[in-house]
């Protein structure tokens, strides 16, 4: 049986394309220095409502087939095979957003039991054996209930594993600095006249926006940005990528951000024990985890065979 490698990172996300705009260019990094790189995603995104007009008659299952398709080519473009749905495909449905009558469906994620979907993960922690893993935070970064959920279940996993022997050292939630966010939205406003968006979204529309001294971990991305735009672009139902922005079903032009940021809610910050000064980020997700292989307990292939942007801050 092959031994993982000795880095390990599972992403726990709501929808295809969160991944690609919160971590793309952190997954791509991983990846490409040959860590394991596992996504989870929760849902299909099966009631996210579609950008281009000519795929506006996709609802319902036929969007959720062709946003697993998306996420498929997007995790091409990011060098990530192990990607998967928790409990498989389509077990848990897209909840909308936060108020509509789908949070009602029982079906929907929002309504799942925490603890018999964090089970699922659970199952992904034991084969996988990730010491990094990275979610939302308590508000989902936005409030959207499938983020929320997300959130929890994740959560509830990591507890769960350690409860039987498979510890995760460290939890990152997903993160904006305020100021990186508004030094962006400001280059935003000068050059939106030339860009083929009419509006800018506003700070308040990024998830995850928190004073600077929140942030641990900081990822450089740059050298990941193409892939990461290449993997935005991938979810065509959902995001139009022009240059450094983009804008979501909400029409709203937002920055692209290359860096990529976090905070450390669980483990032990690298540095640390070694008395370093408090507030120096982590320029590292594994900071201060000793590398070692693992003898997996069964390692399958969940995938799907799928068929240079400067930072914006």
């Amino acid at each position: 049986m092959t031994e993982l490698p000795a880095r390990r990172l599972l992403l726990v996300h709501a929808h295809p394309d969160d991944e690609s705009i919160n971590n793309g260019a952190t997954m791509a990094r991983y990846a490409a220095e040959g860590a394991r790189v596992t996504l989870v995603t929760c849902t299909l995104g099966e009631r996210g409502e579609v950008i281009p007009p000519e795929l506006a008659h996709l609802t319902g299952a036929a969007l959720g087939e062709c946003r697993l398709r998306e996420l498929a080519a997007a995790m091409g473009a990011l060098g990530v095979d192990d990607f998967r749905q928790l409990g498989g495909v389509g077990r848990y449905r897209d909840s909308g957003m936060m108020g509509l009558a789908d949070n009602d469906d029982p079906a929907c994620f929002w309504q799942a039991d925490v603890d018999e979907a964090a089970g699922y993960l659970v199952d992904v922690i034991r084969e996988v054996r990730p010491q990094v893993l990275v979610t939302y935070d308590e508000n989902g970064g936005y409030g959207h209930p499938d983020h929320i959920q997300a959130h929890r279940v994740a959560m509830r996993a990591v507890e769960l594993a350690a409860e039987a022997g498979y510890r995760v050292d460290k939890v990152y939630w997903n993160r904006m600095p305020r100021p990186v966010a508004e030094k962006a939205f400001a280059r935003l406003e000068r050059e939106l006249p030339g860009l083929p968006f009419t509006e800018s979204a506003v700070i308040e529309d990024v998830p995850g926006v928190v004073d600077d001294e929140r942030i641990t971990a900081e990822i450089d991305g740059s050298a990941y940005a193409a892939a990461k735009t290449a993997a935005m672009r991938a979810h065509a139902t959902q995001i139009t990528v022009a240059g450094l922005y983009f804008i979501l079903s909400n029409e709203l032009a937002q920055p692209v951000f290359t860096s990529e940021y976090y905070e450390l809610v669980s483990g032990e910050r690298a540095g640390e024990r070694a008395g370093e000064r408090a507030g120096v980020r982590e320029t590292d997700l594994f900071a201060g985890i000793p590398s070692e292989g693992v003898e997996p307990e069964g390692v399958r292939s969940a995938g799907v065979e799928s068929d240079g942007v400067e930072e914006a801050s």
